[in-house]
């Protein structure tokens, strides 16, 4: 099949800021966490560029278009437990935007990376540094975890819905749901 053919099959979800705005959280906490103690400055900036990024996230989560919009994918508990669930059958159900297990994990992710920066601006700051750091290095741990959690979610609905759901986020282009 020819690029495109590809791109006949395949619709438009991933607007280029929501893109540039996902691999731009990644690759800052990439760069926080490479660095951690041993270049603090970069560490700092990661960490404030990450911020940036989730704030930024959060707006174009209410005035962004349709599938960048919380109201879109976010699910009910119900919602991601029956996709869950579906997960473990083997089953899956192409959704245009994010599935419920994706739009649970983007909120988990963005949480936690407010978490983990917050509790760096408590642990530079100084005021109550110890316990700051030591809060700061275990959401960093527990970020870190979701991530795995997030990529392993990427590859399995990739395979279980026949799609490279990767080069959708770096396209913007999915096949449609049926």
């Amino acid at each position: 099949m020819t690029a495109t053919q590809r791109v006949r099959e395949s619709v438009k979800v991933w607007d280029p800021l929501l893109r540039v705005l996902h691999w731009s959280l990644a690759g800052s906490v990439l760069v926080a966490f490479v660095t951690g103690d041993e270049a603090m400055a970069v560490h700092v900036w990661a960490g404030l560029v990450a911020l940036g990024v989730v704030l930024t996230r959060v707006g174009w989560g209410v005035a962004g278009p349709r599938h960048a919009r919380f109201a879109d994918f976010v699910p009910t508990p119900g919602e991601a437990l029956g996709h869950f669930r579906r997960l473990l059958r083997g089953e899956a159900v192409r959704h245009q935007g994010h599935n419920p297990a994706a739009g649970a994990m983007v909120i988990a992710l963005l949480l936690m990376v407010l978490g983990v920066v917050a509790s760096g601006l408590v642990a530079f700051d100084g005021n109550g540094a110890e316990l700051g750091e030591e809060l700061h290095e275990a959401l960093a741990w527990v970020l870190l975890g979701l991530i795995g959690l997030h990529v392993a979610g990427v590859v399995l609905s990739s395979l279980l819905e026949g799609q490279n759901l990767p080069l959708a986020m770096l396209t913007g282009r999915k096949k449609p749901a049926p």
